[in-house]
């Protein structure tokens, strides 16, 4: 019986080898870590046009979860039909080139096409966090040579995932938004993940020209960020800052942060003051304590220290402490704002409440009340609880006064307004006439509200002299007026303070203060 011989058997087409073990942990990594490195700064970058507010917040969340489960989902399935390996570097390139483009697309999308910055900052979104966050199932799938192994294999990753988003959110906050402009932030990061890209098709062999084009289009949006619109003078840890100089007046000056005009200062006279709230500010504390007398304030909120170097200059001898969260502001003050950042105006950067609990009780003449994220107040400095402190730290005959921002119903300013009155034994408020209700034939529109509590009767007539000297337009309101004006609005508590939602269905968006 004779054999017949075997056919030759043709050669299999070599296969490039999938990751290693600490390449994959490596790729998986890094992928998740930059999700949340876009997410954090396009919070940064949406700060100036959208506000830096809870539904913010909770948009570039909602899409940046929105991305990672798309992601995930698809690429699994993606996987499962297509060898991982033709899948992995495109993923990484086009991502990059998405994320490296994402200032250069958003500012110009805000300056010119302003209704369609959502969408555009949903796709920027949503585009690399699914494309990366898809490289942790083409990793899982080259990973996978054993049934025995498959727990520990997507036990591993899964864990590499997570940690590479922790690192991602921590060094982002901590590190690179505090030394580096939020665009060079994302332009390095497409850079990194083309040139991972690049490393991942020169492993598996698959070079090819779209990784030359992803390199030429992160050049390129490299060069055009540098001209695109919406730039900033600093970038600090929470805002984009912008001083103005005021064609009008040689003297003045304008600090703009996040688009909206926070302070306006002149360098050469500090009594002089612009903005309306400034202005009546400066009428209630005159009128509530002795021409020239100097005072124990603090400030909660500096921006400019246009109040404090106001004080400083009325009334020689007034030590004031300011609490200032951005450091970068403090920086911008002492740089670009003048001298009066003198021994009489003490600024410290921390949180307002914190630097609340850290004075002594009795200790301040006035407490001022100034603190804006966006164009809200911090809806911890608004509460009850917080209100307490302020009480607890001023002496029996002390003084608070407040700058608020509200529009339409005005059903935040009412409920401030519930707040003081569970807290101070006389409150008064002073806005334009029609917010007032001292006007029937207008309706509320909102803006600016000055706040008046203490637990020494309010000199509303005195006051009311002071507002119409300095031309203000405003009036003042107290008592049984106030009352039928805050209505049945529910006090502020730390367990209830839902600022953002009493703001929202009427917030607009206003150049000024």
């Amino acid at each position: 019986m004779t054999t017949q011989p075997s056919p030759p058997v043709a050669d299999e087409p070599s296969r490039p080898p999938g990751p290693g073990h600490r390449a994959a942990a490596a790729l998986v990594f890094g992928s998740s870590a930059a999700v949340l490195v876009v997410e954090i700064v396009a919070l940064r970058l949406l700060a100036p046009y959208l506000g830096l507010t809870l539904e913010t917040s909770t948009m570039v969340i909602g899409i940046a979860l929105t991305a990672i489960a798309l992601g995930s989902w698809l690429g699994g399935r993606v996987a499962d039909q297509v060898d991982p390996h033709r899948l992995i570097g495109p993923a990484l390139g086009a991502s990059g080139v998405v994320v490296a483009l994402t200032p250069l697309l958003l500012r110009t999308t805000a300056e010119w096409a302003p209704p369609m910055l959502p969408l555009v900052a949903a796709g920027t979104l949503l585009v690399p966090g699914a494309l990366l966050s898809a490289v942790t199932p083409f990793v899982t799938k080259l990973r996978l040579t054993s049934l025995a192994e498959t727990g520990t294999v997507v036990g591993r990753l899964s864990g590499v995932g997570t940690f590479g988003a922790i690192v991602g959110t921590v060094l982002t906050g901590f590190v690179l938004v505090s030394r580096l402009p939020v665009s060079s932030i994302l332009l390095g990061l497409g850079a990194l993940l083309v040139i991972g890209s690049v490393l991942v098709g020169w492993r598996a062999r698959r070079w090819s020209r779209a990784s030359a084009v992803a390199l030429a289009t992160v050049v390129a949006g490299s060069l055009a960020t540098a001209f695109a619109p919406g730039g900033c003078d600093a970038e600090t840890r929470y805002h984009c800052a912008q001083v103005v100089a005021d064609p009008e007046r040689p003297a003045g000056r304008t600090l703009v942060l996040d688009g909206l005009r926070h302070s306006y200062v002149d360098v050469e006279d500090p009594t002089y003051l612009k903005f309306g709230y400034v202005r009546a500010l400066a009428s209630v504390v005159d009128t509530a304590f002795p021409t020239g007398a100097p005072l124990a304030a603090h400030h909660i909120g500096g921006g400019g220290l246009t109040f404090p170097r106001y004080l400083a200059t009325t009334r020689p001898g007034t030590r004031s402490l300011v609490s200032e969260i951005d450091g970068g502001v403090v920086r911008i003050d002492r740089e670009q704002l003048g001298p009066g950042t003198s021994t009489a105006i003490d600024v410290r950067v921390e949180d307002g409440r914190l630097g609340l609990e850290r004075l002594d009780a009795d200790s301040r003449d006035l407490v001022v009340g100034d603190a804006f994220g966006g164009v809200g107040v911090p809806w911890h400095l608004t509460t009850t609880e917080a209100l307490r402190d302020v009480r607890r730290v001023l002496e029996d005959e002390g003084l608070y006064v407040a700058n608020l921002i509200d529009h339409g119903k005005l059903a935040f300013a009412r409920a401030e307004v519930a707040t003081l009155t569970e807290v101070f034994a006389y409150v008064a408020l002073i806005g334009a006439p029609a917010d007032l209700g001292l006007d029937p034939d207008a309706a509320p529109e909102g803006g600016n509200l000055v706040v008046v509590a203490s637990d020494r009767p309010v000199d509303a007539p005195a006051i009311q002299q002071a507002l119409d000297a300095r031309e203000t337009g405003w009036r003042i309101t107290t008592g049984d007026a106030l009352a039928a004006w805050t209505g049945a609005a529910r006090p502020l508590t730390d367990d209830y303070a839902p600022v953002d939602q009493l703001l929202q269905p009427n917030r607009s968006r206003t150049t000024g203060r």
